[in-house]
């Protein structure tokens, strides 16, 4: 064989194996990108945790269709993402699911380690205790944290969070407010354990309360404003 022709066929090894090199990086680049047309397991997990938050009212069927594109869209809208109506890295994080195709832990396990679930908590810090002492703020990203360790509540921080009634920020609009910066660092030592609250799952503001259950909560502590109970 001679020297030329020995040349080109590694040149075309070359570039056969780049062009190889890059298909992969471009499929690892969209393989968490689910959009119009997507299907599968994790569609489902999208659909399951949209729908049960009031986002999304079709059929759980896996199938990602207009429905919920409009779903994540809206889903986005609330939580400060790009709307799109396609989900990524970011809308996982949001959704309290790890990227790469994956769904949360099974069981109580709190579902607070992903910088999802910090943003998330930080965010329902700052709409419900702005204005607390810094305790009374990790307090109340310790009761979050404590319902998803609790028989009666979701598992995880996002579905804690979005669960229907659970936070009136959500529907007020404080949610969407800009988290203060403190929520990030009160957020962050209830995760790291700081419980000022003692194993509260409830709180409330005595002064603007209308509830006559939540007054029939067990007494755990007073912080702030704010009554925390079991």
């Amino acid at each position: 064989m001679s020297t030329d022709r020995k040349k080109l066929i590694l040149a075309l090894a070359l570039i056969f194996a780049v062009n190889i090199f890059i298909i992969a990086l471009a499929q690892r680049a969209s393989a968490d990108l689910y959009k119009k047309g997507s299907g599968g397991a994790v569609v489902t997990e999208i659909q399951t945790r949209l729908k049960n938050w009031g986002y999304y009212f079709g059929a759980v069927d896996g199938v990602y269709g207009s429905q919920t594109e409009k779903a994540v869209r809206w889903f986005q809208e609330k939580n400060g993402l790009t709307a799109d109506g396609q989900v990524g890295d970011q809308t996982l994080a949001a959704l309290g699911m790890p990227s790469g195709g994956g769904t949360s832990s099974g069981g109580k396990t709190g579902g607070s380690g992903g910088s999802g679930s910090l943003d998330l908590l930080a965010r329902l810090i700052s709409a419900e205790a702005r204005g607390e002492p810094y305790e009374g703020q990790v307090a109340v990203g310790a009761v979050v944290l404590n319902r998803t360790r609790h028989p009666s509540f979701p598992n995880t921080v996002a579905e804690v969070i979005y669960q229907p009634g659970a936070f009136s920020c959500l529907d007020d609009g404080q949610f969407d407010e800009p988290v203060a910066e403190s929520a990030y660092r009160a957020a962050r030592d209830a995760i790291n354990g700081w419980d000022p609250s003692y194993g509260a799952i409830y709180y409330f503001n005595p002064a603007t309360a209308t509830s006559k259950w939540i007054w029939s909560r067990p007494l755990i502590v007073n912080i702030g404003k704010h009554r925390f109970c079991a």
